[in-house]
């Protein structure tokens, strides 16, 4: 009975599942991923000048002990680096993703409804929060929050309302598609029943 109920709920939960809502914690682990290997990129592409650095102490360091440290060093030094980079990238758009969609589903979910005007104001509200948080006085932090609002919602408007066109066309596709396979399958049933029914009188006479 209660794994009934359980699948019942699933099937409702599924059910009220807007169309051009995005699942919050997959576009956040990818957010994250991307995220880390962003930042550790860059950091990577960083350490090109350290490296020229340590080149050219190298070549004036006749001792091998010393090279050997000033190598170990410089690769322990860039390792540091990169993992930093990756680590902190990963934070950040992680954590801006999982803002931008959870308040995204949630206006969806309140408002009954996913349109345009819930991208855009995700978007303007989450720019705000971190422009919020940046480092600095509290009129540079107000600048960056008007900034984030006007921001946020001028990129998120024409990017959500592409993204909704685009989910309409494909599931409008997917209906076309489905259509003709629906009729295919009451023709195929409406002809094994008028068979039945051709049996079965030869048999009643």
């Amino acid at each position: 009975m209660e794994a009934t109920e359980k699948s019942e709920e699933t099937v409702s939960n599924v059910a009220k599942k807007l169309p051009g809502t995005v699942n919050w914690g997959t576009a956040t682990t990818i957010a994250v991923f991307a995220g880390m290997f962003y930042g550790g990129s860059k950091e990577a592409a960083a350490s090109v000048s350290k490296d020229a650095e340590v080149t050219l102490k190298l070549g004036s360091t006749p001792d091998k002990r010393e090279q050997y440290r000033l190598i170990r060093d410089a690769m322990e030094k860039r390792f540091i680096r990169v993992t930093r980079g990756s680590i902190v990238g990963g934070v950040r758009l992680g954590m801006f993703t999982a803002a931008f969609y959870g308040l995204q589903n949630l206006l969806a979910e309140k408002r009954g409804v996913h349109d345009v005007f819930n991208v855009a104001a995700a978007g303007s509200a989450t720019a705000a929060t971190f422009g919020l948080i940046l480092p600095g006085s509290l009129k540079w932090r107000a600048r960056n929050v008007a900034m984030g609002a006007v921001l946020g919602a001028a990129f998120c408007f024409p990017l959500g309302w592409l993204h909704l066109k685009l989910v309409e066309k494909v599931n409008e596709g997917n209906e076309a598609l489905a259509y003709p396979s629906a009729i295919q399958k009451g023709e195929s049933k409406s002809g094994v029943g008028a068979a039945i029914e051709r049996l079965e009188e030869s048999l009643n006479k």
